[in-house]
């Protein structure tokens, strides 16, 4: 048995000074809280993302929830059927929703005002920033500098889920601490120090506007644009935010020592007589309902109240799914190892584990304005299942059931059957014009292989009943899609697939090794969902399936697509995908595939990968059989491959954290120590068995 405790509480984040790129967050997947070294938003502009060209355009302070979204006037100036464009396919032309300029990690470049707001909106909320606010003695704010804090000392108690931070500033000690409901959009702050009750101490509210920015969710420079009303409500108050059509409450629950007043048109402060002032606020959205204050109004609910919550639940999270343990190793790879992993398990399930699909950053601050990736989404969400804790895969898979119509209404427009999962979307589905994401296509199999994994978590027939419509709409597309040919079923044109290097080409390209090794596995797989319904099999799937044209191979090695100029050395080495990612089918030959792992090693622009080609080269090597290079590959020395203090995966100063990097390395540590199908009958098969690796795992589901 493995002393879970003893695991987590070796990996708590201790900061004895402020680590601007590693702010800590309190959460529960629905709802967000990111504050800097005070435990609360005090120095957001020290905290800083880069922007376009370099300029700071958002804080990675944020506060965010899945309900949280805005959209700027003009949906009735702006539709989809303006920027379609028509591309030759195989069976005739097909609209496309692409757009004349071009993206980018930093920006769009486009000169199109409908193709600039519809990729823009909705777009993510910061809801509002809660910091310190120093007072002088006559009660006017006093500028304190991040420099100014002495004596730092901050832990993110990973075990009861609590921020605790510590500093002195001009000779005052002040003690915070930081907590989220596990169950509601509910924060909890308590402050304690003299210098509330002397009035040099106070918290400080404030709320933006929307933000159309890339990284950026919040707008400080428009305040005639929106409006915060404020007014008294049963033992606190109750903030009303309106910007546009979207609206959100906030109410605030005080102790009776406590004062609430405005101080601008959307900034508030709350001050206290006494040496500790306690604020509890519970964030609802309108539309859609938001999932605190209907069932725990802050008014009826304590500092100390959320603070058991989050203790009791944090405890039940780390002792139950799974749990892998390093600690025995003697391999100098191993501590870090094991702190990723136990780091990446908790801001997964803060930040990832909500009711939709989440950005790449999550709910920390804004990547593409917010909006989430659906190729991410296995990343984000896998590995859940995989660690056992099914439940919380499920609550974003469910949102597939409601997306379905938009995709498949993007199917039908475009002569295909079933449901075309688009790219980059918000809560309603609709796609963003690009020259990029209606284009990709291995995010088609997605729903599949996560609904896969969710019944091998939990095999009940509830599962197949709920979910077999997905599996079967995400097939239709897939056969559809395939155009038969002398050669065989092939994939494309257009397409552009996981490499996105060939943008340039993706009116001719075609047959991508990663796609059509999905492909065939993602139709096998929905076979076998019929099958264990007592369905017959599906002739079309099957004559699909096993009709694809093989991948390319090029000097003894798979090429990424199968045209010129066959393999691009940048961006994701994503032929390895096809065995690993994918787990074993007819298409791979693994001896080929061992010679282009060995190709990819010998020579990669690693400056231009993600963070997810890491665990994608470690989970190929272990179903290869070279475990010591699926170690080396989770633990390369790359930018890419950076994980700060706090866990996150930094990738560059405009992508500060990458949630699909911690994802992906919880999904390969699960296939390296808890097997997979057709893996040696072995303890830990993706491990060296060189007596430098203990591996000590509990509760992992077995993957494909």
């Amino acid at each position: 048995m493995i002393d879970r405790r003893a695991l987590v509480e070796r990996h708590n984040v201790e900061l004895s000074g402020a680590d601007v790129r590693s702010p800590l967050s309190v959460g529960n997947g629905e709802f967000c809280f990111t504050a800097d070294v005070t435990g609360l938003q005090t120095f957001p502009d020290q905290y800083r993302v880069a922007g376009r060209g370099g300029e700071p355009d958002g804080t990675l302070l944020g506060t965010q929830a899945q309900w949280g979204w805005h959209s700027m006037p003009g949906a009735d100036r702006h539709s989809l059927d303006d920027v379609l464009v028509s591309y030759d396919t195989p069976s005739g032309a097909v609209p496309y929703v692409d757009m004349s300029g071009m993206v980018g990690i930093d920006g769009d470049d486009v000169d199109s005002e409908t193709e600039r707001w519809l990729r823009a909106n909705p777009h993510r909320l910061d809801l509002g920033r809660i910091g310190l606010e120093f007072l002088d003695a006559s009660g006017r704010p006093q500028p304190v500098a991040l420099s100014d804090l002495r004596n730092v000392h901050q832990v993110l108690d990973l075990w009861r889920g609590i921020l605790r931070s510590r500093f002195e500033v001009r000779g005052d000690l002040v003690e915070v601490r930081t907590v989220c409901h596990p169950e509601h959009d509910l924060l909890a702050v308590s402050v304690r120090s003299s210098a509330l009750s002397q009035g040099r101490l106070a918290i400080r509210m404030a709320f933006p506007y929307g933000s159309e920015l890339w990284h950026s969710a919040a707008d400080w420079d428009r305040p005639e644009a929106h409006r915060t009303t404020v007014e008294r409500a049963d033992h606190g108050w109750r903030i009303t935010r309106l910007l546009d059509t979207a609206r959100y409450d906030v109410a605030v629950g005080l102790l009776p020592d406590t004062t609430l007043e405005q101080t601008a048109p959307h900034e508030l402060r709350v001050t206290s007589r006494s040496q500790r002032l306690d604020l509890v606020l519970g964030f609802a959205g309108s539309t859609p309902p938001g999932a605190g204050l209907s069932t725990a109004p802050p008014n009826e609910v304590s500092f100390d109240d959320v603070r058991t919550a989050a203790q009791e639940h944090w405890p039940r999270f780390w002792s139950t799914g799974g749990a892998v343990q390093l600690s025995r190793s003697v391999d100098e790879r191993a501590p870090e190892l094991e702190r990723r992993v136990v780091l990446s398990q908790y801001l997964t399930a803060v930040n990832c584990a909500g009711s939709l699909p989440p950005q790449e950053t999550g709910l920390v601050c804004n990547s593409w304005r917010g909006r989430f990736h659906l190729e991410m989404h296995w990343w984000h969400a896998a590995h859940f299942a995989l660690w056992g804790r099914p439940e919380l895969i499920e609550r974003s898979l469910s949102w597939y059931q409601v997306a379905a119509e938009t995709g498949r209404i993007t199917a039908k427009r475009q002569g295909y059957a079933g449901v075309r999962w688009p790219k980059q979307v918000g809560p309603d589905a609709r796609e963003s014009p690009s020259s990029i994401g209606p284009f990709l296509i291995w995010q088609q199999p997605h729903p599949i292989y996560l609904a896969e994994l969710l019944y091998r978590a939990t095999p009940e027939r509830r599962i197949l009943e709920t979910y077999a419509g997905l599996v079967a709409d995400t097939a239709e597309f897939m056969v559809s899609f395939a155009t038969h040919t002398p050669r065989g079923f092939e994939l494309g044109p257009p397409l552009i697939p996981a490499q996105e290097s060939y943008v340039e080409m993706r009116d001719r390209l075609t047959n991508p090794t990663f796609e059509l090794a999905y492909w065939q596995w993602g139709l096998d797989v929905a076979q076998q969902w019929r099958q264990r319904l007592g369905l017959p099999p599906e002739p079309r799937w099957h004559d699909v399936a096993r009709g694809l044209v093989p991948p390319h191979v090029r000097d003894g090695v798979y090429t990424a697509i199968d045209a010129e100029p066959y393999t691009v050395r940048t961006d994701h080495p994503s032929m390895l995908c096809g065995l690993g990612f994918v787990p074993s089918t007819p298409l791979i030959d693994p001896a080929t595939m061992r010679a282009t792992l060995d190709d990819v090693l010998g020579g990669w622009d690693w400056d231009s990968t993600w963070g997810w080609d890491y665990p994608v080269m470690a989970m190929c090597a272990a179903r290869l059989g070279k475990p010591e290079l699926a170690v080396s590959a989770l633990a390369m020395d790359a930018g890419k491959n950076l994980f700060l203090p706090n866990g996150h995966n930094w990738q560059t100063p405009s992508l500060p954290l990458y949630l699909p990097g911690n994802g992906g390395l919880l999904a390969a540590v699960a296939l390296m120590a808890g097997g997979w199908d057709g893996a040696p009958d072995t303890a830990a098969p993706g491990f060296p068995s060189d007596g430098r690796w203990v591996v000590e795992s509990e509760g992992l589901v077995r993957s494909p």
